[in-house]
């Protein structure tokens, strides 16, 4: 069982005021905050042994090269992939999902082709698809969702056949907290001949992932959003299908030779890292994936599930307040979007930052799920291992405020 009191220690942003108040920090699904094992990795590199990965002969450039490979062990063991070599760096999510999109997609889909995503997705897990179709003439075809928020599996049957090459979905909603039954779906999918992809930004933070039972082909997250920095993500994929797939990227790293009219790639997962990768993020990011093993990603799970469960019970203390997704929290992550009639989610957030409760608001890059729901925009509060009960006591007393202040009470 985690203990937050002795985990927000490592954490010193939250020692912080704000406008005269203690910082209640409810937005970890947008970005986590970072422990200090994490910021005195950053800052040790930088320090004692910053020099640019592979190909240098010099020490500190030996010393980069092996750091950054043991984050990437790291990370297979994290996820326990079949071997490290599974394990592609970039940038964010984001670049690992287009990384798949234009490496698999681009160069497999065919007119008539379709790819299977929901309506409650991130723009990162449409747009590249929408850019993908335009090129090759594929279709997009979306899943839809029940009326508690779940995907509808009855139009999986009546959507998934043989035309559908990928399916690419959220392994949890950074909005409504869903979490699908992937292994159900993929098993499905595979049927049909069709790639599985897992946008797993909010899922792999908050639940144990192994790979090697999810039953996707491909895996994309961030570090941002679990405990590590900024400017790295992973794309996990099957190894058979990384050497099948093309580079999105060309240049530096990613290349075996080059000729004046043709080049050849490096083995995976050096022939999808173009350039100078981000190293140094990719090391910390290894000392995010340290902390969390050692908390124990079940534990990190119960954790997020109670403190959900606490808060959906204050929440529904609040008159006139909708709550857009699951009410079972056997199936839903630390994810909680509402709504409050005649008091726009911006309003919301402004008052509850006067009280030091840092809430997201807005469509959450998901647009089209908005839209779904009929609304413009939400409230968002999202947990983490960092938060305690009484936070959730001071995001209740904040809301209390903001009806006070618009009159509904």
């Amino acid at each position: 069982m985690i203990d937050p009191s002795c985990i927000r220690a490592d954490f010193p942003i939250l020692d912080r005021q704000i406008n005269g108040r203690p910082l209640v920090f409810l937005d970890s699904a947008a970005s986590s905050q970072k422990p200090v094992q994490v910021l005195d990795a950053l800052t040790r590199i930088y320090r004692d042994s910053y020099a640019n990965v592979h190909r240098g002969a010099y020490t500190l450039s030996q010393e980069s090269t092996e750091a950054y490979e043991e984050a990437r062990r790291k990370v297979a063991r994290f996820l326990n992939a079949g071997t490290d070599e599974e394990i592609v760096f970039t940038r964010s999510a984001t670049a690992a999902m287009n990384l798949f999109a234009y490496g698999w997609g681009l160069n497999t889909l065919k007119p008539g082709d379709r790819v299977m995503t929901s309506v409650m997705e991130h723009h990162a897990n449409i747009v590249p698809w929408h850019i993908v179709a335009r090129h090759t003439g594929a279709e997009l075809v979306y899943l839809d969702l029940t009326d508690d928020f779940r995907i509808d599996l009855d139009s999986l049957g009546d959507r998934l056949d043989e035309r559908v090459k990928i399916v690419a979905l959220s392994g949890m909603s950074n909005v409504l907290g869903t979490m699908p039954p992937i292994g159900a779906i993929a098993s499905v999918a595979h049927e049909v001949g069709a790639v599985v992809l897992v946008d797993g930004a909010q899922l792999v933070p908050h639940s144990p992932v192994d790979v090697r039972t999810l039953g996707a082909d491909f895996l994309a997250f961030s570090g941002h959003k679990m405990l590590g920095p900024t400017g790295i993500g992973v794309l996990w994929g099957r190894r058979e299908l990384l050497e099948e797939m093309e580079p999105a990227e060309g240049g530096g790293e990613m290349i075996r030779d080059v000729r004046l009219f043709e080049s050849t790639w490096a083995p995976v997962p050096h022939k999808f890292e173009a350039g100078t990768p981000p190293f140094v993020e990719a090391i910390a990011l290894g000392a995010a994936v340290d902390y969390l093993s050692e908390l124990g990603m079940g534990n990190v799970l119960e954790h997020d599930r109670r403190l959900t469960a606490y808060a959906l019970k204050r929440l529904a203390e609040i008159p006139d307040l909708s709550i857009q997704g699951p009410s079972d929290i056997t199936d839903r992550g630390g994810t909680i979007s509402f709504h409050i009639p005649g008091i726009h989610a911006h309003d919301i957030a402004t008052i509850l930052d006067e009280q030091g409760v840092a809430v997201r608001a807005g469509h959450h890059c998901a647009k089209p799920l908005m839209r779904h729901l009929g609304l413009t925009a939400t409230a968002r509060a999202s947990f983490y291992v960092y938060n305690v009960e009484q936070e959730v006591d001071a995001l209740v007393e904040a809301l209390a405020e903001a009806r006070r202040l618009f009159g509904l009470s």
